[in-house]
């Protein structure tokens, strides 16, 4: 990610309950494994997923760094793209 620009070293994944209460507009899982195990939320959340490659999995037979962070940064840049594209779909 720092390639790209971006600073993920104090980022952490969150589980929901570690978020305070609230109602959300928009539950987005880019994970297929999440979206299978997304818990309900309460109100009006709209859900909405969009699967990505597992990185880690195609990355597991990698034979060099090298070829593993192709993987990564295909799946980064795809997930860039959607996330770019995201406000004009959520109107």
């Amino acid at each position: 990610m720092a390639e790209a620009g971006v600073d993920i070293s104090d980022h952490t994944s969150k589980v929901v309950e570690d978020l305070p209460y609230q109602d959300f507009d928009y539950v987005i899982t880019v994970c297929d494994h999440v979206h299978e195990s997304c818990p309900l939320f309460p109100g009006k959340a709209q859900i909405i997923h969009k699967g990505f490659d597992d990185s880690p999995w195609l990355a597991a037979n990698a034979s060099s760094e090298k070829e593993a962070m192709v993987h990564y940064e295909r799946v980064r840049d795809e997930i860039r793209d959607f996330v770019s594209r995201l406000p004009d779909n959520l109107l």
